[in-house]
């Protein structure tokens, strides 16, 4: 009979950390805001404040494996960062490439950052993004869209989709007569030829399925692409730089958002759940503010460092 290997199965998976939850400062107990999504042995980092590869370390999660860093914008609590976290890569004895993608603007701030670093054993390329209009690319298997935001400076955010194989149903290869041996292929997205039978995958596999879907976004006032890009995220984090719905006019003068902003993009999105990050130093117990997520989008988690999650397909 075939079954689904351990490698097939993890061909389905993707794990996501909250590496921080802080914004503007690190904190004694809360890291700045950034996120690290690994599938296949490989990782994407979305930002690297001050302390950012402390985070890392404590949650035990591989630097090694960093293929791609996206950044979000280059706020100092966005990318200082970088030079620790690039020279304890190379202190591993790395020598692939890493890819720094970053607003249009970028290269200037982060090269100037990147001097201090001296000799690296391994290539930093850097690409910069469009900051007005969605783009698309593949990295680590995943497609990933970019979100242009509403910041001081040149923002964006993220969305990542796994596109899932249809599952395999073996009643319709039996009653087709095709042997085990050639199940893998079909399930592979192979046409296999059996007794001058050209047998198309389509023919033993159920409906397409729903990618896996998950969306970051965070320094931004409430924009339409975010509605739009983010639509049905399985998970959706999201910037709360503020809990409370009185200190609205102080988040629209910062270009930030409060947790009431961001659950009703996650109604909007039809998102199935909403985590929140990116806090204000100011709020040092953003649990207590929860009720004002939840009472529009029930599914809303307080974000807190190093929490994790696996999505399954």
């Amino acid at each position: 009979m075939y079954n689904v290997t351990t490698s097939e199965k993890g061909d389905k998976m993707i794990n996501v950390t909250l590496v921080g939850t802080g914004g503007m400062v690190p904190l004694p107990n809360r890291y700045l805001a950034s996120c690290l999504i690994e599938y296949k042995g490989k990782s994407i980092l979305i930002d690297c404040g001050e302390g950012t590869q402390v985070s890392l370390h404590k949650g035990k999660l591989s630097m090694n494996k960093i293929d791609t860093i996206l950044i979000t914008h280059c706020h100092a609590d966005h990318i200082t960062g970088l030079p620790g976290l690039l020279l304890t890569i190379g202190n591993s004895g790395r020598t692939a490439p890493v890819n720094i993608i970053a607003p249009r603007g970028s290269t200037h701030i982060l090269n100037s950052l990147l001097v201090v670093c001296g000799f690296l054993p391994f290539q930093v390329n850097i690409w910069e993004l469009h900051d007005t209009k969605s783009q698309e690319f593949q990295q680590i298997g995943l497609k990933i869209t970019s979100i242009p935001l509403k910041h001081h400076i040149n923002c964006l955010g993220y969305s990542f989709e796994l596109n899932l194989r249809p599952r395999f149903k073996p009643e319709k290869a039996k009653k087709l007569n095709i042997p085990v041996k050639y199940w893998k292929n079909l399930h592979n997205g192979e046409e296999v030829v059996i007794d001058n039978r050209t047998i198309k995958p389509e023919m033993v596999l159920g409906s397409p399925r729903k990618p896996i879907k998950i969306s970051y976004v965070t320094d931004t006032r409430p924009v339409k692409a975010i509605d739009k890009i983010v639509k049905d995220s399985d998970l959706f984090i999201c910037e709360g730089m503020y809990g409370d719905n009185a200190l609205l006019d102080g988040a629209v003068e910062k270009m930030h958002m409060i947790f009431s902003e961001a659950a009703t993009m996650a109604l909007n999105a039809n998102a199935k759940e909403l985590w929140l990050t990116h806090f204000s130093p100011s709020m040092p117990f953003p649990d207590k503010y929860i009720n004002f997520a939840t009472e529009i989008f029930e599914n809303t988690v307080v974000g807190k460092d190093l929490m994790k999650k696996t999505l399954k397909g």
